[in-house]
C-alpha cells in the first residue's frame, strides 16, 4: 500500500541512537578517551576499519571516499591505520573479546593484499579475537584480483559483500558503474573456491533511468549468483551534500511512486527466489545466522545494518568511522588530511559523538526492535532497562495517525506494524524519537 506522506518522509535511519545528525561538533575529541576507559573485559567488542579510497568515484555514492591516484597514498593512510589500533587498543586495559570485524569505506582491497595481511595480523595482536569470529569485507568486484582472494582468505575472512546496484548496461552507465555479471559470478567463484563461503550482495532501486523491471532482474540476477544475503538500498539524490551526484541527471531519476514499485518488486522477486525478508531492507537464506538471528529474536541494528553480532560496544578506525560505546557514540575525523594529522600528533582523530542518557538507551532499544521486529513489547523493553513503559509513553500522539492509517496496531503495551505498514517501519520507530524535528533532505526517504 502506497502511502505518499509516509513514503516520502525523510526520517533517519536509526543504525545508532541518537542518530549521527545530532552528533555535536568536537564533543568526542574530550569524551571519547573517557568512553574507551570505561571498557571492561565484560564488554565485548566488534570492530570497524573504514578505508576511504576508491579506483574510480560512482556517482550515486554517499560514502566518506575519495579516488586515490597515488598508491603511496594509500600506503601511507595504511600506516596510520596501524598506529591507530595500537594508540586505541593501548587505552584499553581490559579489552574483551572480539565477536566481529568488519571492512569498509570506499573500497577495503584498496589496500595491496600484503597491507591488508598487515591490518589483520595487527588486530589480532591488539584484541582478542574470537576464532569464530565473523571477519567481513566490503568489495568491488571490479577491481578484486586473485592475490586480493588469497590474502583475504589467510587472513581469516569469513564474508565478503559485493556492490552490484543494478546489473542493466544503461542504468550503470547512468551512475559511472559499469560492471558486467560474467565479471561478478566470476569474482564470486574465486572468492568461495578460497574458502570464502559467505557472500553478500548490494543492490539499489530509484537510480537514474531504472524501472521496477530492471530491479527484478537484477534481484534475481544475484539470486542466481546463489549469494546467502541481499540488502536492497533506496538512493538518496543529495548533491548538495555530495558533489559528484551532480553528475547524475535528476529528470530521469524515479518519482515517489516509482521508487515504492521497485522496492515492491525486490522484495517479491527475492522472496520468490527462497529469501527471508529481514528488517526493512535485508533477505537472507533461510540457513544465513541472520536469518537465524531474526527468526530468534536476536537480530541487531548497527552502523553497518543489520547484523546478528551480539557484542556490547563497536570501535572504529579509519577517517569518518564511528564507534558506539556504553558512554557514547564517537566519529572519528571524515576528512583524510585532519584524521591523518591527528594520529601524526599521537591523539585519537575522534571529534563529533554524543553521550548516551538512560533514556536515550531506552528509545535506543525500542527502535532497535521495531526496525528489526515491525514490532515491539514496550513493557518488556522498559523492564530489561529498569525503566516503565510510561516514559514512553509521549509516543503514543504520534502513533495515532499510523493507528488511524491501518498500519500500526495497538494492544496495551504492544505495538505491531500491519501487513499494510511493511514499508513504514521508520515511521514506527519514529514515533518513539522525541528529538526528531522537521527536516528537509538531512535524511533519506523512507521508500
Amino acid at each position: 500500500m502506497f502511502m505518499h506522506r509516509y513514503a516520502t518522509a525523510a526520517l533517519p535511519r536509526y543504525t545508532s541512537y541518537p542518530p549521527a545528525n545530532r552528533f555535536e561538533d568536537e564533543m568526542a575529541r574530550h569524551f571519547y578517551p573517557w568512553w574507551l576507559d570505561g571498557l571492561t573485559e565484560k564488554d565485548s567488542l566488534s570492530l570497524y576499519v573504514h578505508v576511504p579510497f576508491c579506483a574510480q568515484l560512482c556517482w550515486y555514492c554517499g560514502c566518506h571516499t575519495s579516488v586515490a591516484n597515488d598508491r603511496s597514498r594509500i600506503d601511507r593512510f595504511v600506516g596510520r591505520l596501524l598506529r591507530e589500533v595500537l594508540m586505541i587498543s593501548s587505552r584499553i586495559v581490559d579489552p574483551g573479546e572480539v565477536c566481529s570485524i568488519h571492512f569498509g569505506g570506499g573500497t577495503p582491497t584498496m589496500m595491496s593484499p600484503e597491507a591488508f595481511s598487515k591490518v589483520m595480523s595487527t588486530l589480532r595482536g591488539a584484541f582478542a579475537v574470537r576464532s569464530d569470529a565473523e571477519i567481513a569485507v566490503e568489495i568491488d568486484p571490479r577491481t578484486l584480483d586473485d592475490a586480493h582472494v588469497e590474502a583475504l582468505a589467510a587472513s581469516g575472512v569469513t564474508r565478503a559483500s559485493l556492490g552490484l546496484q543494478d546489473v542493466d548496461p544503461e542504468v550503470q552507465r547512468a551512475i559511472n558503474r559499469i560492471q558486467p555479471t560474467d565479471l561478478v559470478a566470476d569474482r564470486v567463484a574465486a572468492l568461495r573456491a578460497a574458502g570464502i563461503a559467505s557472500i553478500n550482495a548490494d543492490l539499489m532501486y530509484g537510480l537514474p533511468g531504472q524501472t521496477a523491471d530492471h530491479v527484478r532482474r537484477s534481484a534475481d540476477a544475484v539470486s542466481a549468483l546463489g549469494v546467502d544475503r541481499v540488502a536492497v538500498f533506496g538512493y538518496a539524490h543529495v548533491p548538495w551534500f555530495k558533489k559528484h551526484q551532480g553528475a547524475i541527471d535528476a529528470t530521469i531519476l524515479p518519482g515517489a511512486e516509482d521508487r515504492f514499485e521497485q522496492s515492491e518488486a525486490a522484495e517479491r522477486q527475492l522472496v520468490a527466489d527462497g529469501y527471508t525478508a529481514i528488517g526493512i531492507d535485508h533477505f537472507a537464506r533461510p540457513d544465513d545466522s541472520l536469518a537465524i538471528a531474526a527468526r530468534e529474536g536476536r537480530l541487531r541494528r548497527n552502523f553497518q545494518g543489520y547484523t546478528a553480532d551480539p557484542a556490547d560496544a563497536l570501535i572504529g578506525f579509519g577517517p569518518s568511522s564511528i564507534s558506539a560505546l556504553p558512554g557514547g557514540y564517537s566519529q572519528n575525523e571524515t576528512n583524510v588530511k585532519h584524521w591523518s594529522d591527528r594520529i601524526d600528533a599521537g591523539q585519537p582523530a575522534a571529534r563529533r559523538g554524543v553521550s548516551v542518557s538512560e533514556d536515550d538507551r531506552l528509545r535506543r532499544a525500542v527502535i532497535e526492535r521495531v526496525l528489526c521486529d515491525g514490532r515491539v513489547d514496550l513493557l518488556s523493553v522498559a523492564q530489561s532497562q529498569g525503566r516503565q513503559p510510561v516514559d514512553l509513553v509521549d509516543a503514543f500522539d504520534r502513533l495515532a495517525p499510523l493507528v488511524e492509517d491501518g498500519l500500526v496496531t495497538l494492544d496495551g503495551w504492544r505495538i505491531s506494524a500491519t501487513e499494510a505498514g511493511r514499508r513504514y517501519w521508520r515511521n514506527l520507530a519514529a514515533c518513539f524519537d522525541p528529538g526528531l524535528a522537521p527536516t528537509t533532505g538531512r535524511h533519506s526517504v523512507v521508500v
